[in-house]
């Protein structure tokens, strides 16, 4: 599929605008990367992702690109596993949840938007899918995060270890000494993430878009 022309493709916009939230501008910007990465297929493979020149150095490539293809952000009837191609849909929807704030939104709006951002990168962040960040999948990425910093070096693993210790502080209250903390639930995340302004701060940046041409 290449350009959108057709009156069928016209009410498929439409359609795609009205799911995501994105404009029917904004869909058609999106339509062409998508048609750019795939190198004009019709679906999306993680190879054409792990070629960006923006995310080779991003230490946490491996989890952008795979959320991409987890079917939990795009996928509500049957939200388990991963797929190994995407089409344009499923690529759209994965991307609203990097959407900008519009100019005109109501509370109610601003909170959804949030929640949905929320539940993204606890997808992100809970590797195996079982509802929970564990220990081992928080370390890996904080780690992941710190290692690249050569002022931290050989120190990341026990500041991974800290932060998930203190994110069990706020989540339970003060831990006793014998006490095991089994993982983050998503309503533990929502009180970590309480008076962090993530609508705003959870952006694209990779895909060379103009964010001025997102928020309209």
């Amino acid at each position: 599929m290449g350009a959108f022309h057709s009156r069928a493709d016209d009410n498929y916009i439409r359609h795609l605008a009205k799911k995501t939230g994105f404009s029917v501008e904004q869909v058609e910007i999106l339509h062409r990367r998508f048609k750019q990465l795939s190198r004009d297929e019709d679906t999306l493979q993680r190879e054409h992702l792990y070629g960006i020149p923006d995310l080779e150095c991003n230490p946490i490539r491996t989890q952008i690109v795979a959320a991409f293809f987890d079917k939990r952000n795009f996928d509500k009837d049957s939200p388990q596993g991963t797929v190994q191609e995407i089409g344009f849909e499923q690529f759209l929807t994965v991307m609203s949840h990097f959407r900008p704030l519009k100019l005109r939104m109501t509370e109610e709006q601003r909170e959804q938007l949030r929640m949905e951002k929320l539940q993204f990168l606890f997808n992100m962040y809970d590797l195996d899918n079982d509802g929970k960040i564990s220990l081992e999948e928080y370390r890996h990425v904080v780690y992941e995060l710190l290692s690249q910093n050569p002022q931290i070096g050989n120190e990341s693993a026990a500041i991974a270890d800290a932060a998930m210790l203190e994110a069990a502080r706020i989540c339970m209250g003060q831990m006793e000494p014998d006490e095991v903390y089994e993982g983050i639930t998503f309503q533990d995340f929502l009180k970590m993430w309480t008076g962090i302004d993530i609508e705003t701060k959870m952006h694209v940046r990779f895909l060379k878009m103009d964010n001025t041409t997102l928020c309209k």
